[in-house]
């Protein structure tokens, strides 16, 4: 039974690898093209993976997760909500005047 678990811990390293290398942005592969690194995790299936982790990808392993420099939603930013109020503030205007 232990050595089911092993495997099935070793192939799930491995479908994260490809997973990995396929999800990874062009511009964030380091020292190979994307395509030579895919075909590295493919065929050297486990070395392959821990190269790749070490000398392929530049995020770190640990969810290091990236902060948003720009609003997640239109009403986050405050742009955009200046230019509603502006075309709410221009309607009145223009209903005040009798303008359609």
């Amino acid at each position: 039974m232990l050595r089911v678990a092993g495997i099935i811990v070793l192939l799930a390293v491995y479908i994260w690898f490809i997973v990995d290398v396929i999800s990874s942005p062009k511009s964030s592969v380091r020292n190979l093209p994307k395509g030579i690194w895919f075909i590295i995790v493919v065929f050297v299936p486990l070395i392959g993976g821990a190269i790749w982790v070490l000398f392929g990808r530049t995020k770190p392993i640990g969810g290091g997760r990236r902060k948003r420099r720009n609003p997640s939603a239109p009403d986050d930013d405050p742009r955009f909500l200046a230019k509603l109020e502006e075309d709410a503030w221009k309607r009145r205007m223009r209903e005040r005047r009798g303008e359609s």
